[in-house]
């Protein structure tokens, strides 16, 4: 017990919490956007889990890391606006589109695995390219934040200052205004003129490419090959972390990061000699406690805005 406490408190845990906290950082704020337009759906375990194959599939073939990222990418976005054509253009039920969608990915990455290696498990006979590691020079030399900080994979700084460049184009820009305005009201978004289909298109495509970029890290940079369903769940807890977040730039950065934490803590915590399986469960039950937090609130609220609103359509009563 006291090796796995000095585990948590040492650099090592620190710098294990950032790099698992890199993929779920970038599907929350995929989530972000695509809730802050009003298209927020399931489907964003389809996106990682499609980037992450395409990435590794491509960078093997080409052996080009650029054209890895593309694919990542594409397969991220493709995802999104397969998404958007069924729920947006043929007004299929949400749920059921990014119920099937994670399915054909969780079963169609396994099948084109197959073909293109002759295997169903890993891609491991496939040469994929991986993003380098940067060494920070000055904060390298720092003990303790030198090893929890510097070292880590290209895309994981990427990931952190990524909250930024979001908040700046949601709240911003032009554009972040049209897809707040969408995902506020599409009828007053309509009245001014904003194409409302459009505008979700392209926050679906801008939310895919984030989400697709967690996929890539998953494949080429948290490791340099393919596993079946090597999601794991994390685009659901993206969604959760979005919801804790409020859809709001640092809350979500801030729960992102928690969610992390709890997946670093079980991976840490299965060194004790008790089933490895109760560890494992430990982040998607966080998960479960966030969104039952989450939802409890949101009721309270609601609750509390009708009560607010019954009080003065009743005040207006006895004015009149």
């Amino acid at each position: 017990m006291n090796k796995v406490i000095e585990s948590i408190f040492s650099a090592s845990f620190l710098f294990s919490v950032i790099r698992i906290t890199t993929p779920l950082m970038y599907g929350a704020m995929g989530a972000l956007i695509c809730k802050q337009g009003g298209v927020l759906h399931i489907a964003f375990e389809a996106s990682m889990l499609f980037a992450a194959f395409f990435g590794v599939a491509a960078s093997a073939l080409t052996q080009n890391l650029l054209a890895g990222l593309v694919a990542g990418l594409l397969g991220g976005i493709i995802t999104m606006i397969l998404y958007g054509y069924f729920t947006i253009k043929l007004d299929a039920a949400a749920v059921l589109t990014g119920i099937a969608l994670n399915t054909l990915a969780s079963g169609g990455t396994v099948f084109l695995m197959y073909i293109l290696c002759g295997e169903k498990g890993a891609s491991n006979s496939l040469p994929s390219l991986v993003f380098p590691n940067i060494t920070i020079p000055v904060l390298d030399n720092i003990p303790i934040l030198g090893e929890a900080l510097s070292g880590h994979n290209i895309l994981t700084y990427i990931a952190f200052i990524l909250p930024i460049f979001v908040y700046l184009l949601i709240f911003k820009t032009p554009l972040g205004l049209r897809i707040r305005t969408v995902g506020e009201n599409e009828n007053a978004a309509a009245s001014v003129g904003i194409n409302v289909n459009r505008t979700k298109f392209i926050t679906l495509i801008i939310g895919g490419a984030v989400t697709a970029l967690g996929g890539v890290f998953m494949s080429m940079g948290y490791l340099s090959w393919f596993a079946r369903d090597m999601v794991a769940g994390r685009g659901f807890m993206a969604i959760a972390a979005q919801n804790l977040g409020n859809a709001s730039v640092l809350p979500t950065f801030v729960t992102s990061i928690g969610f992390g934490l709890a997946n670093a803590l079980a991976v840490t915590l299965q060194t004790l000699s008790l089933p490895a399986e109760i560890f494992q469960a430990l982040p998607y039950v966080v998960t479960l406690v966030g969104l039952a937090v989450y939802s409890s609130s949101l009721r309270r609220k609601q609750k509390m805005h009708r009560s607010s609103g019954s009080k003065r359509k009743a005040e207006k009563k006895v004015k009149s």
